[in-house]
């Protein structure tokens, strides 16, 4: 046997189910569809198991005998011919028609169902699994017609190894910032600290914290010169009368102006009265 004909006996199996139903449809009603709802349970047929193989380019829907594995039809999807081989009833999802050949130009359609939901899915996945793989081999035999017909010879190098050996080190040379900085923060940070200045308030603002009780006669006296100093009029001349300067010795003033007391206490006790 030679190696072409090895190559196109190699199979790959898909997907394998093993139990499926087939049923005898009644020719098409419309031209929308089958619908497995007008197939009556008398119309089965067959139940077996189904195999999706890969034969290469071309994938094969085989029906079997599970016990000795006898053929009972097969249904062959050639590349991007799935619609005229497989196709999905419009009131269900587990079940579909067949196109089923016996090799030598005849076809039949028939009815196939899955008992779970599940496994009419993986069915639809396999066959959709085995038209991407066709089209990926497709396409890298066309990339590679195109890169033998072309000049262009691009060089692979071996990537380089930066990594230190054993023993090996890296030396750094970092340079020295400068002392003298050029930034706000330099030239704030160089600049002499300053004391504000201590300026004394103008004259004849401050107050007293406890102004004098008033009435009070030295206080009086106090302003008066103050008032006649500013106004430039100069006091008069005190006269040397051989008393004490102190404004306070002669309470004579201040005598008359108590109130007379009323009881027979001394000078003393009219002075805390008052």
């Amino acid at each position: 046997m030679s190696f072409e004909e090895d190559e196109e006996s190699f199979e790959h199996t898909l997907l394998v189910v093993r139990e499926v139903a087939v049923y005898k449809i009644p020719p098409r009603s419309t031209s929308g569809g089958y619908k497995c709802g007008e197939w009556l349970q008398s119309d089965k047929i067959w139940s077996g198991r189904l195999r999706v193989v890969s034969c290469k380019d071309r994938c094969e829907i085989r029906l079997e005998d599970p016990n000795s594995a006898e053929l009972f039809a097969a249904c062959f999807v050639n590349p991007g011919q799935r619609e005229n081989s497989v196709e999905t009833v419009l009131d269900s999802s587990r079940y579909f028609v067949l196109k089923i050949e016996d090799g030598r130009g005849k076809h039949a359609f028939i009815g196939l169902g899955f008992a779970e939901r599940n496994e009419a899915f993986d069915f639809n996945v396999a066959l959709s699994d085995h038209e991407k793989y066709v089209r990926r081999e497709h396409e890298k035999e066309a990339a590679g017609e195109t890169s033998d017909s072309g000049d262009t010879h691009i060089d692979i190098h071996p990537a380089v190894n930066h990594r230190l050996k054993e023993g090996e080190t890296i030396r750094i040379n970092v340079k020295p910032k400068p002392t003298s900085g050029t930034g706000m923060l330099s030239a704030a940070a160089g600049k002499p600290k300053t004391t504000p200045l201590g300026i004394a308030p103008p004259p004849g603002k401050i107050r007293s914290p406890l102004p004098p009780p008033p009435n009070d006669p030295v206080a009086s006296r106090i302003a008066s010169a103050n008032h006649g100093v500013s106004l430039g009029i100069k006091p008069p001349p005190q006269e040397n009368t051989g008393r004490s300067s102190d404004p306070l010795s002669d309470l004579s003033p201040l005598e008359k102006n108590l109130p007379p007391s009323t009881s027979s206490g001394s000078t003393a006790s009219g002075w805390a009265a008052f």
